[in-house]
């Protein structure tokens, strides 16, 4: 044996040694503080002194499953790479650095434990089924708590709460006759009572890998290269299978009782909606999502009145993924192009300015179904087959496709409803005649950014 496989053996019989003494007789290691006046920029899978606190991510039993650590308190025992809270994990450090924040500063987690149970599910210990999501994110003060009495800072990836909803436009369904409030679902002041579920994403790198038809050297290199080198360890520490991306989560509110969504025989509503800011929040007219987003909500409380159950399912994908100057600058590019906003060149400018079409890649979006235990939806409101295809694909059943109503759509949305059903959407009933020629005639609206305005005097000074 070479002198420096000896020293490696010797290194890991002391590692093993070490672990060894520093794990009591309940089987849980003795947590170990990293001081946080050392900055260390990267660690290694064989480095002395690196023991990461085992985790077996598909196992039901938690105990045995362990738990994600991912604090900045214990370095050589973390077991995932990133930080919690996504990208507003640089807020925490600029509270750090302004001197608002001890980063030593463990939370106090006592009265945060959900308001309403969420599982355990058979899909839990399926990595088909979930992998994005740790499933034990919402509960880790009851089944780690003896590694959190112990010392360990493991903090919660999801947190679940109850709300009240107040849209106007639910209280336009009611003027309209299209919703009645009966006071437990529906309130007379338009209000709708629903239970919701912040999620961080977390990520078993082997499963994400697989999903995306990839080795799972080639996923790390690539996140690794195309965040400018952000996270060393995705390289050097393949012994850590669990990452926690800078990326926007989800929120899922349900309306009516949460212990129905298994139960097969229990209408269950549903829509899967990605994030659009100018559209969900101000309202802007250019896309169909806040008018589909509050259809769907009217359809979900009609389900729970009914004594079924209605889900929404918010994730953070703002301009499919793209972000929103992206989009803005696809807006641009579709107003300014030859022959004004088309539904013909809808999908081409997404791809002028971006290089690609959409990267929300549907192959992780279900797992927050499988979290709820989700095996049959039977109304789906959505008209895109990649959602379809890929909760489908995944054991989940869906009775019918509901499409967004004529009516709801805005005029300049036209745009883009055309494309999407020519291009592949479902299109129900409402949608069916959509053909070339109709795609071609379809045009949005003009703001002629670029036409010069000869203004010799301005039109708002008063002449005296």
């Amino acid at each position: 044996m070479s002198l420096s496989n000896t020293a490696h053996k010797n290194k890991k019989l002391k590692r093993e040694s070490d672990h060894d003494k520093a794990t009591d007789d309940d089987g849980i290691p003795v947590p170990e503080i990293t001081s946080l006046d050392y900055v260390n920029l990267t660690t290694h899978s064989d480095a002395f002194g690196v023991d990461p606190v085992p985790i077996s991510w598909s196992h039901p039993d938690p105990s045995v499953r362990g738990p994600v650590i991912c604090t900045v308190r214990h370095n050589s025992q973390r077991n995932a790479i990133g930080a919690h809270s996504g990208s507003y994990c640089i807020y925490t450090g600029l509270a750090v650095a302004a001197g608002k924040l001890n980063p030593d500063y463990v939370p106090n987690l006592k009265l945060t434990k959900p308001v309403f149970n969420i599982g355990p599910h058979k899909s839990w210990s399926d990595p088909k089924k979930i992998a994005s999501i740790d499933p034990f994110g919402h509960i880790v003060t009851d089944v780690f708590a003896k590694y959190i009495n112990k010392g360990f800072d493991i903090r919660p990836t999801i947190a679940v709460t109850k709300a009240h909803i107040d849209l106007p436009e639910c209280r336009e369904a009611i003027a309209a006759g299209r919703l009645k409030p009966d006071g437990k679902i529906l309130l007379p002041s338009g209000q709708s009572i629903c239970s919701k579920a912040a999620i961080e994403p977390v990520w078993y790198l082997p499963e994400i890998a697989r999903r995306f038809g990839c080795t799972e050297a080639n996923l790390r290199q690539s996140i690794f290269r195309m965040t400018n080198g952000m996270y060393p360890e995705l390289i050097t520490r393949p012994d850590i299978k669990i990452f926690l991306p800078p990326i926007g989560g989800l929120t899922i509110y349900i309306w009516g009782d949460v212990d129905t969504i298994p139960d097969e025989d229990i209408e269950l509503t549903c829509r899967v909606h990605d994030e659009c800011n100018g559209s969900d929040v101000f309202g802007s007219d250019i896309c169909t999502c806040r008018p589909y987003l509050t259809h769907a909500i009217e359809e979900c409380i009609k389900t729970a009145q009914r004594g079924g159950c209605g889900l929404v399912i918010y994730f953070r994908k703002e301009g499919r993924s793209l972000g929103e100057v992206t989009k803005y600058l696809v807006y641009n590019t579709r107003k300014r192009q030859e022959g004004g906003d088309s539904a013909e060149n809808y999908f081409n400018c997404t791809e002028q300015v971006a290089g690609v079409q959409d990267t929300r890649f549907q192959a992780l979006m279900p797992d927050p179904l499988h979290f709820l235990g989700v095996t049959k939806i039977h109304n789906f409101i959505s008209m895109s087959d990649m959602k379809y295809n890929a909760i489908v694909n995944t054991g989940i059943k869906i009775v019918n496709r509901i499409e967004i109503p004529k009516e709801l759509v805005p005029d300049d949305a036209q745009v883009e409803i055309t494309a999407k059903v020519f291009h592949g959407y479902n299109a129900g009933n409402a949608y069916k005649g959509i053909d070339e020629n109709e795609l071609k005639k379809t045009v949005g609206r003009e703001y002629n950014y670029d036409k010069v305005v000869d203004e010799e005097e301005p039109k708002n000074v008063i002449k005296e």
